[in-house]
């Protein structure tokens, strides 16, 4: 989701992983003296096409079974317990914070587990070549987390946010940024604290090849969201009632920080390209800056600001260094955000976590495809797209657009998805291609029912008005 925790105590490789997120908090220590450095930071993350992989990121909520509670982090229970499980068991190395275990990175660098600020569980997965190689990856990660979690009395809830814990019932994670961003939130959004505690996303991050291919990639993308909100809704209960939405964590991004959240106008220019992205990044405000271990709250000073020595008396080492960079570009949180690779981030999570990506994937690493897609989307303009946006956490698929709704859009794409995939004919042992982990989305646009609309009729009709059995059936 937000906030990927870098390791202190190593320089990055390569800084990111190529198509997957960085982990944890880094150190690269390169000094920045222009804004050309920072243009050149994004356009190293051009690659040919064979050099393409697919990182798929997915949260979920644990809770003990016994009252279906949250998980604090310490206790004999605890999640601090389980990751220094799935440490034994993975060999993984540890991500430590103040002492405390947060997180956990294969030695390699191909992936990640860490935690979000109420506990959220995220796989930060290697970057792949197929959906075939995630399928396994998500398989295999769901059955080490049950063999560790299962004598703990945990299990994990997937779905877009919480539908009954309270804010103020969920525990805090021990990660030092945290408390700086608890402090923040209430300043600039009412839904900031709701969004950290309360939600759960599955995401994809795709490459491009140049400059060109990522502005095109971007602007599809960007223009897409709505759909893939639409497509992906599952959060339609806050404290163990409906909310009147079908994804509730939607609605939380649009009042969480409308500084760094959203459909961002400038993309839209047929001349986007990656002094743009930055531009904007440079004005928005900082969260922290890391030196020798040490979070300095930032967050009144601009990374603009910083460039020209705001913080000169405030932090040691004050000249910023790509690590700095870095770490600021994932405190930005666009529908899509640029790294060196593009994050789709407008999803809820929940059971299409390989889903996601075959969507993605299908619509963007075929040309045919994205030159299909971009015809779909090339007269969208920013006024249309942002109403879209704002209508679709209540009405999903059925959100109007000009004379039709998100519907007929999600089948047309579904369709590009698929011809695109079928042209990648990327088949499993059992000779089936990746268009097969499309066919729960085919089925949402045949049935026009979201996941959030059958959780609602089941509550309505099956449950009692009663929230405790979406614990049972939406567990993963």
């Amino acid at each position: 989701m937000f906030f990927k925790e870098f390791n202190q105590k190593k320089a990055c490789k390569d800084s990111e992983l190529e198509s997957g997120t960085m982990v944890h908090d880094t150190m690269d220590n390169k000094k920045i003296y222009n804004k050309e450095a920072l243009i050149d930071y994004l356009a190293q993350g051009c690659k040919p096409a064979t050099q393409w992989r697919i990182g798929t990121e997915h949260e979920k909520f644990p809770f003990y079974v016994d009252g279906n509670l949250p998980v604090p982090y310490g206790g004999k229970n605890g999640i601090h317990v389980l990751l220094e499980g799935m440490q034994s068991m993975l060999g993984w190395e540890p991500v430590m914070d103040a002492g405390n275990i947060i997180g956990l990175v294969e030695p390699t660098g191909s992936g990640a587990i860490s935690l979000e600020p109420g506990g959220q569980f995220e796989l930060s997965g290697a970057p792949l070549a197929t959906i075939h190689q995630t399928y396994r990856e998500v398989q295999a990660h769901l059955a080490q987390i049950h063999e560790i979690a299962t004598p703990l009395g945990i299990r994990f809830l997937g779905i877009g946010a919480s539908p009954e814990w309270t804010l103020d019932g969920i525990p805090s994670m021990p990660k030092s940024r945290y408390k700086i961003m608890k402090a923040y939130m209430p300043r600039v959004g009412h839904h900031g604290l709701d969004m950290m505690y309360r939600t759960a996303t599955i995401q994809v991050n795709l490459d491009f090849s140049s400059e060109k291919d990522m502005r095109r990639k971007m602007q599809i993308s960007m223009k897409l969201q709505p759909v893939a909100t639409a497509l992906f809704a599952s959060s339609p209960f806050t404290e163990g009632k409906p909310n009147g939405l079908l994804s509730w964590r939607s609605e939380i991004w649009r009042y969480t920080d409308n500084n760094r959240t959203g459909i961002l106008p400038f993309v839209f220019s047929p001349k986007f390209g990656f002094d743009d992205y930055v531009e904007w990044a440079l004005d928005i405000p900082m969260y922290f800056v890391l030196r020798d271990g040490h979070y300095y709250d930032t967050t009144d000073i601009t990374f603009r600001q910083f460039m020209n020595g705001a913080l000169k008396d405030r932090i040691p080492d004050s000249q910023p260094i790509i690590s700095d960079w870095i770490n600021h570009l994932s405190t930005l949180f666009p529908e899509v955000r640029l790294k060196r690779f593009l994050e789709m981030r407008g999803s809820d999570g929940g059971p299409g976590i390989c889903a996601l990506p075959a969507y993605w994937v299908g619509l963007l690493y075929d040309d045919e495809a994205l030159t299909e897609a971009e015809t779909l989307v090339k007269d969208w303009t920013y006024p249309e797209v942002k109403e879209m946006r704002d209508h679709v956490p209540a009405f999903a698929l059925k959100t109007p657009f000009r004379n039709i709704t998100l519907l007929e859009l999600a089948r047309e794409t579904l369709k590009i998805s698929r011809k695109g995939l079928e042209k990648r004919h990327h088949l499993n042992q059992k000779g089936h291609d990746e268009t097969l982990f499309l066919e729960s989305l085919e089925e949402t646009i045949m049935c026009g029912k979201t996941t959030a609309e059958k959780m609602l009729s089941e509550y309505h009709n099956i449950w009692n008005a009663s929230i405790e059995p979406i614990f049972l059936k939406y567990a993963c």
